[in-house]
């Protein structure tokens, strides 16, 4: 019997929904193995949370801001990102409304990244198929 995945929840925190051109970068602090690469903030949502109030809660520990949500990056598959053999990621673009992005947790640093350098980063290896995907959709909106 195959286990089900655990559901994890990001945002691809974006300088504008409609026309991104700046993308932005969470550096993990934690654990050792993962310490120095980068992520899109979130986590693991909650017994009894929907995935859209997990997400919020998520930035609000991460990043000390609140978010608007976008549109979800759908996977290929249409069941979420595979991030590792145990773990399912679903992300959604999002907009800051309250707050400046802060490392709160998980993180030491975090960057903006201009469209040219979305790709330049030492990305964790579930989220770089969804940098090239969301590369894809700022390119066509443009």
């Amino acid at each position: 019997m195959i286990p089900t995945p655990v559901l994890v929840v990001a945002v691809a925190i974006l300088d504008d929904l409609d026309r991104p051109s700046r993308l932005l970068a969470a550096r993990r602090s934690r654990p050792e193995h993962l310490a120095g690469r980068w992520e899109f903030p979130g986590g693991k949502v909650d017994p009894g949370e929907t995935p859209h109030e997990a997400v919020h809660r998520e930035v609000r520990e991460e990043l000390g801001v609140r978010v608007a949500l976008g549109t979800e990056v759908r996977a290929p598959r249409g069941t979420g990102w595979p991030i590792t053999e145990r773990h399912v990621l679903r992300l959604w673009t999002a907009v800051v409304i309250e707050g400046d992005p802060a490392p709160l947790v998980e993180h030491d640093e975090l960057r903006w990244l201009d469209r040219p350098d979305w790709h330049g980063m030492d990305w964790l290896d579930g989220d770089v198929a969804i940098v090239h995907e969301l590369a894809r959709l700022a390119d066509a909106a443009r």
